[in-house]
């Protein structure tokens, strides 16, 4: 597993990224996936450091194919609700 960065916002929304995608921007026809420096540049945190902040967040937005992997592994989202922008994925978590 590569470097994940987590970041709490004080809104209480966790934005996490693999690391090498962060500063990047991602297209595929009307869609865009920008994973801004502002929104996601974050610490880099342990696996159940991480798990846990994801497990309590009311809303997430989760880039990356290791920082998705971690989120399914940990039961934090299903594969069904994993998309892809060209060949990253990404989900968004949303308390209801």
């Amino acid at each position: 597993m590569g470097k994940i960065l987590i970041k709490i916002h004080e809104s209480g929304v966790v934005s996490l990224c693999d690391a090498n995608l962060l500063g990047k921007s991602f297209e595929e026809g009307d869609f865009c996936l920008d994973v801004s420096e502002h929104f996601f540049k974050g610490e880099e945190r342990t696996e159940e450091y991480i798990a846990g902040m994801l497990q309590s967040a009311g809303n997430a937005a989760i880039v990356g194919k290791d920082s998705v992997d971690l989120a399914v592994k940990h039961g934090i989202i299903s594969k069904d609700c994993v998309r892809k922008v060209g060949k990253v994925p990404f989900a968004y978590l949303f308390a209801v």
